[in-house]
């Protein structure tokens, strides 16, 4: 960690060259280690309450009389928010401070997460969540973004590795932590602790981060885009909503519509982009010069899509195909976490010695696990237990653990250090755009089969067929990541 990224003042990052692979590796400093601790503290809170909720979806619609409709928002409402607003939280962390924007974003989140936790009806519990989704955008790029700019050689790809496994972690244990909370029913406060519980843990974060974590901002980034923030915006809401709805809806011509308005507008919005490039855009489209940045967003996008597609028709196959309850579906969920875990490790551990071949062997271990479990959902059928499946189970979050951290790190390698929080906030704006992609293709690929019924023989021959799409997703991850280095050396921004 540079010895000036340790103070609080605001400053400009500049390009730093990776040390030599013939120097011996630098200790972090402990002030770098807790600031490390905070930023990944930080995204564990916000990757969880997108899945949190999903468990205690039940108990909170008999609370508050919620119908069908406004559950579904408690999780669109949520997520739609965060997608527009990633873009635009990224480069106001690069014009006003990385830090400064993690801590407002970390205050509103943590108000709405409070507001969440004492919502008697569904129409504030709906508006809270959409204010906790303002402060996610607002939290998310900068976390990357200040890993970017603060970390360099061995050490950063040690707390890129960091940051891949607590990703995986999270979009696993979030509903498992739900069904916990909710069923313990804490002081009698049934699903709220889910909300409630963010209030600490964001107190320490406001209160750790203002002391520890380095301030960074971009050099030339000295306004906002507003026309750029209102394109992009209206660009994602009118493709990702018809995307969030159309299956439920059952795909009526508005959906199409509204997606073929929204290629236009990202087109208006690029254009806009061009002719904005020397004075302070909102996206800086230099970063697409890199190969390694675009083949680096392409399998991001690829790998939400995987996760958007394979974790919501999973959990359907356990409880439909399978007869599981939820809380032993919840404990396949728990090996799968433990599996990306100890694959999260071994990338965090490699510093990055071994470049694209370890994301690379990680889609190919998630291919083979999965081919394996298909195999073994054939052969087994209703008779598959918990026990049995714990073999794949763990090999496909293995091979999935070894991919987040080492992709964002080669990702993000070239872009300036003025661009970290525009390119971040792509970066993470592909992956919910991949998801959402993901949860669409769930329609023509799983319901279409099902017909949505509890039919366990059906629910488990539509699985079967959506482990063909995920596979073929990873064959498409491995390729692309032919564009990330193949070699253990480069720059650092």
């Amino acid at each position: 960690m540079s010895s000036h990224a340790l103070g609080n003042e605001p400053q400009h990052t500049t390009e730093t060259p990776f040390p030599s692979p013939s120097r011996p590796p630098r200790k972090m400093a402990l002030a770098a280690r807790i600031a490390l601790l905070v930023l990944l503290v930080a995204e564990l809170m916000d990757i969880l309450d997108q899945s949190v909720v999903l468990t205690a979806l039940p108990a909170i619609q008999t609370s508050t009389g919620a119908g069908p409709a406004a559950v579904q928002w408690l999780t669109a409402g949520y997520s739609l928010t965060v997608a527009v607003g990633l873009i635009t939280g990224g480069r106001l962390g690069d014009i006003h401070g990385r830090r400064r924007i993690l801590l407002i974003g970390t205050v509103v989140f943590l108000t709405a997460s409070l507001l969440c936790g004492l919502a008697t009806g569904p129409a504030v519990l709906i508006g809270a969540r959409v204010l906790q989704g303002v402060g996610v955008a607002l939290m998310i790029p900068q976390v990357l973004a200040t890993l970017h700019v603060t970390f360099d050689g061995e050490n950063r790809s040690r707390a890129f590795g960091l940051y891949g496994a607590v990703l995986s972690l999270a979009n696993v244990l979030g509903p498992v932590l739900g069904g916990l909370l909710t069923e313990a029913d804490l002081f009698g406060l049934s699903w709220r602790p889910i909300f409630l519980i963010n209030v600490p843990v964001g107190l320490a974060v406001i209160v750790l981060g203002r002391r520890v974590i380095p301030e960074s901002t971009a050099e030339r980034a000295d306004r906002l885009d507003l026309t750029g923030m209102l394109l992009s915006a209206l660009a994602i809401v009118l493709i990702l909503f018809p995307l969030t709805e159309g299956h439920t809806h059952h795909w009526p011509l508005w959906c199409f519509a509204m997606l073929g308005a929204g290629l236009l507008v990202l087109g208006v919005f690029l254009r806009h982009q061009r002719g904005k490039q020397n004075r302070a855009p909102l996206v800086a489209l230099s970063v697409f010069r890199s190969r390694r940045f675009t083949g680096g967003l392409s399998a991001q996008l690829t790998l939400g899509l995987l996760c958007g597609l394979f974790f919501m028709t999973w959990t359907l196959y356990l409880q439909r195909g399978l007869g599981m309850s939820p809380f032993h579906a919840a404990l396949a969920f728990v090996l799968l976490s433990l599996g990306e875990l100890a694959g999260a490790t071994i990338a965090a551990k490699s510093a990055g010695r071994f470049a694209r071949r370890l994301p690379q062997a990680g889609a190919l271990v998630a291919l083979a696990s999965m081919a394996a479990y298909g195999v073994q959902i054939g052969c087994r059928q209703a008779d598959l237990t918990l026990v049995a499946m714990t073999g794949p189970v763990v090999l496909i979050g293995f091979g999935l653990g070894m991919v987040g951290g080492p992709l964002a790190d080669m990702a993000l390698a070239d872009v300036p250090h003025e661009n970290a929080g525009s390119a971040s906030g792509l970066f993470n704006t592909a992956m919910h755009l991949g998801i959402a992609l993901g949860t669409a293709l769930t329609a023509v690929v799983f319901f279409a089969v099902t017909g949505g019924g509890p039919d366990g023989a059906v629910n488990r021959d539509a699985f079967t067929g959506v482990l063909w799409w995920a596979g073929g997703s990873l064959v498409l991850m491995w390729g692309l990541m032919f564009c990330l280095p193949g070699r253990a050396t480069g720059r650092n921004g």
